[in-house]
């Protein structure tokens, strides 16, 4: 979403009131947008929105660097969401164990037996929405941020950040999580991909599970071209003679480009449209005719 706040930050520079409102609706969709994959509640992302955008406005004037509001609208509105799930008495947070995420024996079983590997085959189809929901949803708060901020609203490692408070380091270790998490929780509805000889292959991962949960911890660098070439090399070869490690790194890459290309939850016109009249006028109240 971070290109419908670069368009609001240009549509506020011309001033004139049509572009103001275009801007401010761009703005309304982005934040509860945000607000939905976080709460998970309309009603929680609708009031996070409101409250965003009323406390925004007398800011917006001095945004002349689409960065600096990214960065600002979405750690106002990450606050407020985790205060919302507070209210709301959800799952207290907790730590994710990379070794609870990764796959046990018979799913590697499972997954060596896979035929015609590609991340196209595991692709998340639209009857298959709810589920990606539903496991964005479970995801303890800490990583679902991450999650949200990185994959679905396309933010950068810095940006996520700053918004965050984190250092990069850290988000990265949480947003490979948070995939593996989702990824352990869409395997379920791809459990029934084919299977060469329409059977499962007898793996050979006794031997060599060491080495391949050294390179699961990497895998999320891998696909997002963060490991030097002498890693990188490594892993492509290691995959090259690992049919479950090859199927493994399929299934993760479509869940991230599930995350990716979901779609965003649309916003009740009538709701949004009494709200952008407050903003209108208080904006007007700011910045008078004629210096617009």
């Amino acid at each position: 979403m971070r290109q419908e706040i670069e368009q609001a930050v240009q549509l506020l520079r011309r001033g004139d009131d049509a572009s103001v409102e275009q801007a401010l609706t761009l703005l309304q969709n982005t934040v509860f947008s945000f607000s939905m994959r976080v709460c998970g509640q309309r009603e929680d992302a609708e009031d996070t929105m409101q409250e965003v955008l009323l406390k925004s406005v007398p800011h917006l004037p001095k945004f002349d660097n689409p960065k600096a509001l990214v960065v600002w609208l979405y750690k106002v509105a990450k606050n407020r969401c985790l205060m919302n799930r507070r209210r709301s008495k959800f799952a207290p947070s907790q730590e994710l164990s990379l070794e609870n995420l990764m796959p046990d024996r018979k799913e590697l079983d499972r997954l060596s037996a896979v035929d015609g590997i590609s991340p196209e085959m595991f692709a998340i189809r639209s009857e298959e929405a709810s589920r990606l929901r539903e496991a964005i949803q479970q995801l303890p708060p800490q990583y679902r941020i991450i999650l949200v901020l990185r994959d679905m609203e396309g933010l950068t490692d810095d940006e996520v950040a700053e918004i965050t408070g984190l250092r990069p380091g850290t988000v990265r270790v949480r947003l490979h999580r948070a995939r593996l998490f989702v990824r352990q929780q869409l395997t379920k509805s791809w459990s029934g991909k084919r299977t060469r000889g329409g059977k499962p292959a007898v793996s050979e991962m006794p031997r060599r599970m060491p080495n391949c949960k050294a390179l699961f911890a990497e895998l999320s660098n891998y696909l997002d071209e963060k490991l030097d070439d002498s890693m990188c090399e490594e892993l492509e070869k290691h995959l090259d003679g690992c049919a479950p490690c090859e199927t493994f790194l399929a299934t993760l890459q479509a869940t991230i480009e599930g995350c990716r290309n979901a779609t965003a939850e649309s916003l009740d016109r009538r709701r949004a449209g009494e709200l952008r009249k407050k903003l209108l006028a208080q904006y007007a109240e700011m910045i008078p005719l004629s210096k617009r």
